[in-house]
């Protein structure tokens, strides 16, 4: 995530959090990640520059889709929905026809 110019975890804590908002998801992103077999991301890529975005939905989910993970993205961003299995879309709470 290119982070470790920015940032050190020395076990304990963290030797900065003065990180900008893209950067503090892709370092929470990073610590928080385990093997699960389902992951959320609520409008993740939304705060990350245009290299990330494309970083995370041209090489991380799909490298989620290919250990068998399922993944649900959360996504007002249309430019993306392309690399999705199956889309659903909401309007007003509602299930909306694709």
């Amino acid at each position: 995530m290119q982070l470790d110019k920015k940032v050190q975890f020395d076990g304990d804590n963290f030797s900065t959090l003065d990180l900008s908002t893209g950067q503090r998801k892709r370092l929470a992103m990073v610590a928080m990640m385990e093997n699960k077999p389902i992951y959320m991301f609520d409008e993740w890529a939304s705060d990350q520059d245009q290299h990330y975005r494309k970083y995370f939905y041209e090489t991380i989910l799909p490298l989620f889709k290919k250990q068998g993970k399922t993944v649900i993205v959360i996504s007002h961003d249309d430019r993306w929905f392309h690399v999705a299995d199956q889309v659903i879309k909401l309007e007003y709470g509602q299930l909306a026809k694709s």
